[in-house]
């Protein structure tokens, strides 16, 4: 392949990584707007956690699917139901609608990310050339990172919440035009087992596990029989997973690793880490919109200090790995994403942009710290000939963390608006009319034409009840970012000497071509 024709095969392959990359920030700052429009409040979780579920979960069957069928037609077929999944998305006209076509979304980016930095290793003819490539493809995603939220916000504000999805179209089917065109794959066909069984069942448990996490405390009592035997059913699902995995061929989670006091520390950690950072990204715009009244494009921006901050923390990895060592890094990383979620508790109304803006920068530097710190520990701790794998089931099981953790915080926020604007609406008629014609408060708050009918403290009123009700959203991230603190203390020293050349390889490839797994 000539060094031209090699150049547009990457810019090809970066146009189709930026509908993955931009589609997991653009869409944060875009849903509070949606939810005015649609309705919805308490599905507001599922339009996230339905797309983390499905881009998860399918990701290691499209890694054995270009196996055993070749690059480059399982990323075409993964990108065509990312297409059409975001059409159908565009043309929603409900909330359930768009669950419904954000999961398709999210089955075909499952392929999106992983194909598409097999193909960029395909392609490198040295080492040199594959860490220059990457290199390439992380600057992408700290790109994306950082633009993808003003994005999100200029194109609701000036244009309509549509565009979120409607923008991939052009820009995927120009794509995979010049990849048609350009690429000419070349691979060795391998053979696989594929786990079926065990997507399927992990697929399901999450599932039902969302559901009774959803719905509990609002569409029914906690206690009731269906939490109850929801709850049954995913701890069976759950057990029958275990059980499937630990005879599979190729699992999709190999248990066998998690004996490993180093991997199943950070994986935990992972999972923790995932849960606050999507939780963080999911309802951070919804505070900004909803409390404090500002567009899409200022919760844009409220995003971009955290981006840029663990951006600039990843590309440092080794720079600190070297001073800290694994444990104080891993340590000072969870530290300060403690400190942030304390600081988050504070979210007022009145709150100042420069109090947010600091504590999104914070946390930025906590995740930015605490996500290349667990990377290195796997990678460091696993037999050498089960790194790849070790390091892939982390990232999964981190995915899992945030599909979970949104969808736990969205229970919570759930059960405090039906208590606390319940109690409202008794008292101002013209809510309570407004929640009989199904527009939730939340959306009245999020609707110019729905909150210009009711007086200054009527609305100062409904924000500060919101702001109360994610206060308890916010107090479950800091929870959960304790609880990852005081895990990092179950790290021996000996068993994490960070002296060693290969620790220290693998933070300078981290450093190189690092991927944030936003």
């Amino acid at each position: 392949m000539s060094k031209n024709t090699k150049g547009l095969v990457l810019f090809a392959l970066m146009l189709v990584m930026s509908l993955a990359t931009l589609e997991s920030t653009v869409i944060a700052t875009a849903m509070p707007s949606i939810v005015a429009q649609l309705g919805g409040i308490t599905l507001y979780s599922w339009a996230f956690s339905a797309y983390l579920l499905t881009s998860t979960t399918t990701v290691p069957l499209y890694g054995k699917f270009a196996d055993l069928y070749g690059r480059k037609i399982i990323l075409f077929i993964g990108s065509g139901i990312f297409l059409l999944g975001s059409l159908a998305c565009a043309l929603s006209q409900s909330m359930e609608q768009l669950i419904v076509f954000r999961a398709i979304q999210g089955i075909g980016a499952g392929a999106i990310m992983p194909l598409v930095l097999t193909i960029v290793a395909d392609l490198s003819s040295t080492p040199e050339e594959l860490a220059k490539m990457q290199g390439v493809m992380g600057a992408l995603w700290g790109v994306s990172s950082v633009t993808g939220p003003m994005l999100g916000g200029l194109l609701v504000d000036y244009a309509s919440w549509h565009w979120v999805f409607y923008l991939n179209i052009p820009l995927g089917i120009f794509a995979l035009i010049l990849l048609f065109i350009f690429y000419k794959e070349q691979f060795v066909r391998q053979k696989h087992q594929l786990d079926y069984a065990g997507t399927i069942l992990l697929t399901g448990t999450i599932l039902v596990l969302l559901f009774a996490l959803i719905q509990g405390g609002s569409a029914w009592a906690w206690t009731s029989l269906p939490s109850l035997s929801l709850f049954l059913v995913a701890l069976i699902g759950g057990v029958a997973f275990w059980l499937v995995e630990r005879k599979a061929a190729e699992p999709i989670l190999p248990f066998s690793l998690f004996r490993i006091r180093p991997i199943a520390l950070a994986t935990a950690g992972g999972f923790l880490l995932g849960a606050i950072l999507y939780g963080l990204t999911t309802y951070i715009p919804l505070f900004v919109q909803g409390v404090q009244g500002d567009s899409a494009t200022g919760a844009g921006v409220v995003l971009i200090p955290y981006s840029l901050s663990w951006s600039i923390l990843s590309m440092s990895a080794a720079f600190v790995l070297k001073r800290l060592g694994f444990r104080i890094m891993a340590q000072a990383g969870t530290f300060v994403t403690l400190l942030a979620a304390v600081m988050i508790l504070f979210l007022q109304k009145q709150t100042s942009l420069i109090y947010l803006l600091v504590a999104m920068a914070v946390i930025g530097v906590g995740f930015g710290l605490a996500n290349i710190v667990y990377t290195i520990i796997v990678q460091h701790s696993a037999p050498k000939h089960l790194v790849g794998v070790a390091s892939a089931s982390t990232q999964f099981v981190r995915l899992l963390g945030g599909t979970v953790g949104v969808a736990a915080m969205g229970s919570v926020l759930n059960g405090q608006i039906g208590q606390r604007f319940t109690e409202i609406a008794a008292h101002v008629p013209a809510l309570a009319e407004q929640m009989q014609k199904g527009n939730s408060p939340v959306t009245v708050l999020l609707t110019p034409e729905l909150n210009a009918s009711f007086s200054s403290d009527v609305l100062d009123q409904l924000r500060s009840t919101f702001a109360q009700s994610l206060f308890w959203v916010f107090l479950l991230m800091a929870v959960l970012a304790l609880v990852s603190f005081l895990l990092t203390f179950g790290y021996r020293r000996k068993e994490l000497e960070s002296s060693s050349a290969e620790s220290e390889e693998v933070a300078a490839q981290e450093q190189k071509g690092f991927v944030p797994s936003h």
